[in-house]
């Protein structure tokens, strides 16, 4: 039952419930039978899905707009197989002028400076995501703040790939997704110090609001990482809430923090794993794990067998 909206009540009866009926192309009153419209369309696709990914194959709209491709995703392309819309192939003048147009539309697309150095960062921003295995919401947050960083002209001396990392980074922040600023920078083949360089600059100058990084979100990482059971990221978890508590991880840093409560719930459920292993893991020194593993027994009373 679908009211029409310019007939919104059968004359005859005065019944409310109109039916559309598409086969007959008609409007009929459900109480009375009445037909109010013998010439109705249906404005709805002329094919069948019968579930939803034949619906998304079938349909016929372009791909959303994306903050990933410097024009948006709006951008069309000249096709490279010289034929027309017969298939026939074009003849040899016809082809030099199609090869001529294909050659300036190309050019067309990143007209200026600007928009060559941002189809370049979103290459590499893309390059970055797709090492890292970071979800499509990260890339678009990362891709929003490199624009903001064009915008202001902000990458004046600086390199692409160095604010392209600390983009990413301040991305995966925002949208609390746990990755070191090692991995980033690693993958955007720069210098940890570089990387750190330049998201200091970013957050002074985008006057920025990052949340801090939560030590508990790297526990299930170094869990998966060294194979551990769940027993050990429980136990894990549990050492971080007390520590927390006492404020214990107040001026530490997150990923050394937690290295060492799980290389405390290592020892206390017996799957052992050296402080080498888990510090390779979390990007972290040696001496780091053992000094917030010091401080971790200390403060909380464990006692562990090492």
């Amino acid at each position: 039952m679908i009211m029409d909206k310019r007939l919104r009540h059968c004359p005859e009866c005065g019944n409310e419930d109109l039916i559309r009926d598409y086969e007959a192309g008609e409007l009929v009153c459900e109480s009375c039978g009445f037909v109010l419209s013998s010439k109705i369309f249906n404005q709805g696709p002329e094919w069948r899905a019968f579930d939803e990914e034949q619906r998304e194959k079938r349909s016929r709209v372009g791909a959303p707009l994306t903050w990933t491709i410097h024009d948006k995703g709006l951008s069309t392309i000249i096709d490279w197989h010289d034929r027309d819309v017969y298939g026939r192939k074009l003849a040899p003048d016809q082809k030099a002028r199609v090869y001529r147009l294909r050659k300036w539309h190309r050019r067309s697309k990143v007209s200026g400076a600007t928009e060559r150095n941002l189809a370049f960062a979103l290459s590499e921003l893309t390059k970055i995501a797709y090492k890292l295995n970071l979800p499509k919401n990260v890339l678009e947050t990362a891709s929003i703040i490199y624009r903001r960083v064009v915008q202001r002209r902000l990458i004046r001396g600086r390199s692409i790939q160095g604010v392209a990392a600390a983009a990413t980074y301040m991305a995966c922040r925002q949208c609390n997704v746990i990755r070191t600023l090692e991995e980033v920078a690693e993958a955007a083949h720069i210098s940890k110090k570089e990387g750190g360089r330049n998201y200091r600059f970013l957050l002074r100058r985008l006057e920025t609001r990052v949340p801090q990084v939560d030590p508990q979100g790297y526990v299930s990482k170094f869990v998966s990482q060294l194979t551990l059971s769940g027993e050990t990221e429980n136990i894990a978890l549990r050492i971080l809430d007390r520590a927390t508590d006492l404020r214990l991880t107040s001026g530490r840093g997150p990923a050394g923090i937690a290295a060492a409560a799980t290389y405390i719930a290592t020892l206390l459920t017996d799957e052992r794993r050296t402080q080498g292993e888990i510090a390779r893991g979390a990007h972290v020194t040696e001496v780091t794990i053992r000094n917030r593993y010091k401080e971790l027994t200390q403060k909380l009373s464990i006692e562990v067998d090492i």
